[in-house]
């Protein structure tokens, strides 16, 4: 008899990719688009003490050829619970990883840790394709 059990989710560093359905290369008219997704539940430790920093995540970006799948995004962001980071550090590594796997003609992902001592930080990073030139915004009347 077939398990009706829903796999277990474990934190993963991999992420996984599928095919933008409005790239050049094939499947739909060539179209620049954002994505907007938001992580209200990103933790990771800090380094010095050791106690969890709690963040909301906002990632933008103009897809290429890929976009970033959803289930493994959070896999990966969970895989940072356990991880001691600076809030600098771990918002430009999760930049990168997910520039490395997308190869997006944009991605900005902004960073917002909760109070610490009376300190609110907003880290906020960029990546963009040297090749890619933003279309002009439309002013209507």
């Amino acid at each position: 008899m077939p398990s009706t059990s829903s796999p277990v989710l474990t934190p993963s560093r991999d992420l996984e990719v599928f095919p933008n359905p409005q790239s050049a290369d094939g499947s739909g008219q060539a179209r620049d688009y954002s994505i907007h997704i938001d992580m209200p539940e990103f933790t990771c430790l800090c380094p010095k003490t050791g106690q969890p920093d709690f963040a909301e995540l906002a990632l933008v970006y103009v897809p290429d050829r890929l976009c970033v799948e959803l289930k493994s995004l959070k896999q990966y962001l969970w895989w940072y619970r356990d991880q001691g980071a600076f809030h600098e550090a771990v918002t430009n590594q999760i930049l990168d990883d997910l520039a490395a796997a997308t190869s997006p003609k944009f991605m900005r992902l902004s960073a917002d840790f909760n109070v610490r001592g009376g300190i609110y930080t907003r880290v906020v990073v960029e990546h963009r394709d040297p090749d890619w030139q933003p279309p002009l915004p439309v002013e209507l009347p």
